[in-house]
């Protein structure tokens, strides 16, 4: 195999899968559009803040920046919930006090790309990508100053460029290309609750706080400098909508209806409101992600995903370590041979964890004060703890361990029918201490093995 490998995108996935392949002795290269965000303030209004779990670590873990990932990153151990009624009930997220970590976006990709350098991997800054012909692996790069120049020192070409990628806009004039690009009506926009007096939390610090108000909602994650980067997730036309709320006394209004807390706590909310953008949100599934032995997606460029599950990142990350674990177990394949197993390995997990994200984006903003969904929430801790060996619910299966996404997404019908049993029997608290009961359950634990040894056959 020929060493030079060209990565498009310096990201988190490229910046990271980088630093992997460069310790084996590759030579890479990463074009980013993109000028060095080491050397500039990040843009407000597109930063997200990442909620980092088990795959996201692992991914960290082999680049050796786990540890100092960790001294920046906040555990949130649940969800803290404002309702409307002034109530704020906690959700914890897994039975055994898990958490996932809040991470500054911006933070970790400079950590990424320095270390990337630090190993050897070269970042050219302000390259556009303009046209990639997947057959020579010739890349078209549009500088800054308007020049455009063909670059093609490489064997191989991976792009982990984002949902909007260029390679992937390349494999779109092949002959029967699968493609799905599908936005959800509702965008986001980056508020900010500041640090209080001394650099203190104004709300619960290890939580990750929802306002959830049906067809929107506002979710708020702590940072380290005491502040909390808010996320508004709103429509952006109807009858509540951005298009709806033009002028500082809307906007106002619109807030102390819905979020009268968040507001108190808001003080540059109508500068912030006006001046960040309104960003969509996009989910795309496609096939294939490689190209014979030449190039291949990863991360976003593959599979863009809403990121109500948090688990972009963490899907990018864990694409790069099933890469390298590939890499590292059939050394003498070739690339055509190692990007076949790479697809098969992911292509499926990728499709599962979009649909995951959307689901969850209706369980925050709709279900979360439910009733019902709160109880439900509570058996499945408790079947947990019941059934150790037996029972994970899907929430924990895709956060707090490496279960496939496609076998999370898979066993959730399964879950449905096996609760919807527990909740028509009465209440679980009383029924839990019936003899009848628990033999009831044992039988339906039962049938729901079986459903699961099928998923898994």
């Amino acid at each position: 195999m020929n060493k030079k490998i060209t990565i498009l995108g310096a990201g988190l996935v490229g910046s990271l899968l980088a630093i992997l392949l460069q310790k084996r002795g590759y030579k890479v290269t990463i074009f980013e559009r993109r000028a060095d965000m080491r050397k500039a303030l990040l843009s407000a209004g597109r930063s997200i803040n990442l909620a980092m779990s088990v795959r996201g670590w692992a991914g960290l873990e082999l680049a050796g920046l786990k540890n100092d990932i960790e001294e920046i990153a906040i555990p949130m151990y649940g969800r803290k919930i404002h309702n409307l009624d002034g109530s704020t009930p906690f959700q914890q997220y897994g039975k055994n006090n898990e958490a996932i970590y809040s991470v500054s976006r911006g933070e970790l990709n400079r950590k990424l790309m320095t270390l990337a350098e630090k190993e050897g991997v070269e970042i050219h800054f302000d390259q556009r990508i303009a046209d990639v012909d997947i057959n020579i692996n010739n890349i078209i790069i549009e500088h800054s100053n308007g020049e455009k120049t063909s670059y093609n020192d490489h064997e191989i070409i991976i792009a982990a460029d984002g949902a909007f990628s260029s390679l992937r806009n390349a494999y779109l004039k092949k002959d029967r290309y699968n493609y799905n690009q599908f936005y959800i009506e509702q965008g986001y926009k980056e508020l900010t609750i500041p640090a209080g007096e001394g650099g203190s939390f104004l709300m619960e610090k290890e939580a990750l706080h929802i306002w959830p108000r049906k067809n929107f909602m506002l979710i708020a994650l702590p940072n380290n400098d005491g502040s909390f980067t808010c996320t508004l997730f709103f429509p952006f036309e109807g009858e509540t909508s951005f298009e709806k709320l033009k002028t500082h006394e809307e906007v106002h209004h619109f807030f102390n209806l819905h979020f009268p807390d968040a507001l108190l706590l808001m003080p540059n909310l109508i500068d912030e409101f006006f001046n960040n953008p309104s960003s969509s949100l996009v989910t795309v599934k496609c096939s294939p992600w490689v190209h014979e032995g030449k190039n291949m997606l990863i991360g976003d460029a593959a599979h863009a995903i809403v990121p109500f599950y948090g688990q972009g990142m963490n899907a990018g990350f864990e694409d790069c370590r099933i890469f390298i674990e590939l890499l590292d177990k059939h050394p003498n394949e070739s690339w055509a041979t190692l990007f076949s197993l790479y697809q098969n390995a992911r292509k499926k997990n990728g499709d599962a964890v979009a649909d995951l994200a959307l689901q969850n984006f209706i369980e925050m903003r709709d279900l979360i004060a439910d009733p019902d969904f709160l109880m439900r929430k509570k058996i499945e801790k408790e079947l947990g703890k019941l059934f150790p060996n037996r029972f994970n619910s899907v929430y924990e299966m895709v956060s707090f361990s490496h279960t496939s996404y496609h076998f999370a997404l898979s066993a959730q019908k399964a879950q449905d029918k096996l609760l919807e049993k527990i909740m028509l029997a009465g209440d679980f608290e009383t029924n839990i201490i019936n003899d009848h009961f628990k033999a009831n359950l044992d039988l339906w634990m039962n049938e729901y093995d079986q459903e699961i040894s099928k998923i898994i056959a």
